[in-house]
């Protein structure tokens, strides 16, 4: 006990390509203002250092997961997913986050909210956020989430055990619809020019442009797009003007400071042999679209499951940026590997097609997690008010 702090248990965990705080909801307060005060303390934001608190200093390290019983009949657990910022006093809760997402279904088994069955257990996530089910099968062994096992992430030294996620049940979850605009490409004016887009709501909405119509080749480092400021600028600008047509801002300017974490931004491009910035080296015949994603204002080091899902669903859309750009090899088989900054990421995908309305049956990823630390964070008490 502390005098001036209070003490509220927590973990560290890593779900896929990324590393949250999860936390149960009965340790917040329940007021929605206090409790992202909380929040932004225990992460140590607004700071871009997070110094002061358990965040990375990292986008894909200041994530939130808040996790709860189930309060529905046909799921196992509550998640809720939070974007914490590193430069506002801001938890973002517009979107899921899928590498997270991959860590629920273990860490409710770990911590007793569900009852382990080996080899697997199948957990049914309901994701608040969206109110959609997620359903994920853990492998299991000796009543706790296994850790060890043959499946390899770009992006994640080492290997795991294999998490498979089924997100079927992710479409339209934001928008209602899979193609919120109702068509499969729209134009955007934006910096005195016509941009083509595509624009789908799966798992998260993802904006969908060829990199080619940036000069881009696709295959750039998320650092030598960073460093594009006018590149930057433009692609916020067609991004906050697709937020205004879909109603998520009035105007296209507050974008960024009002929904920063979605809609994903993807600059895809064709199959191509290429480096990744961690020295991972990407033939052409092992993938069958490439793709830059851009999240929270920033470039994405990997690429996120949401994004995965969303470029899935993408590529069976007729007509879609990433349909017209996939492998011969992806329109015959339900698995689509897609090329991203630190490697190469499969999804199983399939759709069907009928009357021009098209139904996606099935969104399949793998992913690995485990907990990193279980334990107390410390947070004033005049955070609280107290």
């Amino acid at each position: 006990m502390h005098s001036e702090m209070e003490m509220l248990r927590c973990a560290i965990v890593r779900g896929g390509t990324s590393k949250g705080i999860f936390i149960m909801a009965n340790e917040l307060p329940a007021d929605p203002v206090q409790r992202d005060k909380v929040l932004l303390a225990i992460f140590g934001s607004p700071d871009i250092r997070q110094i002061d608190g358990l965040g990375g200093a990292d986008i894909l390290t200041s994530k939130l997961a808040i996790i709860a019983p189930s309060s529905r009949t046909d799921a196992d657990v509550d998640y809720t997913f939070g974007q914490i910022s590193t430069t506002e006093a801001f938890v973002d809760y517009g979107g899921n986050c899928g590498n997270i997402s991959s860590a629920v279904g273990c860490f409710a088994i770990d911590m007793g909210l569900v009852k382990p069955v080996e080899p697997l257990t199948r957990v049914r996530i309901h994701m608040t956020n969206t109110n959609r089910i997620l359903t994920a099968e853990i492998p299991v062994k000796n009543g706790k989430a296994a850790v060890e096992g043959d499946c390899a992430i770009d992006g994640v030294p080492g290997t795991g055990a294999k998490i498979t996620l089924d997100w079927s049940d992710a479409v339209g979850g934001i928008t209602g619809s899979l193609l919120p605009t109702g068509s499969a490409k729209d134009t955007v004016s934006a910096g005195g020019k016509d941009y083509t887009v595509s624009v789908v709501d799966a798992g998260n909405i993802v904006i969908f442009i060829n990199a080619g119509e940036f000069g881009l080749t696709g295959t750039e480092t998320p650092a030598a797009i960073e460093a594009d400021s006018a590149l930057m600028q433009l692609i916020e600008e067609i991004r906050g003007k697709v937020c205004q047509q879909l109603g998520l801002v009035k105007n296209w300017q507050d974008a960024a400071s009002q929904t920063p974490y979605q809609p994903f931004f993807a600059m895809v491009s064709p199959p191509s042999d290429h480096s990744c910035f961690n020295g991972v080296e990407v033939h052409q015949a092992d993938v069958d679209v490439v793709s830059r994603l851009l999240f929270m204002l920033h470039m994405h080091k990997a690429y996120p499951i949401t994004g995965t899902v969303a470029t899935g669903a993408a590529a069976r859309i007729p007509g879609t940026v990433v349909n017209e750009l996939l492998s011969e090899t992806a329109r015959q088989s339900v698995l689509l590997r897609i090329g991203h900054p630190s490697g190469v990421i499969p999804v199983e995908a399939a759709a069907s097609v009928q009357n021009d309305q098209v139904t996606i049956e099935r969104i399949g990823v793998y992913r690995t997690a485990r907990m990193i630390m279980e334990g107390h964070v410390y947070v004033r008490k005049s955070v609280f008010g107290k």
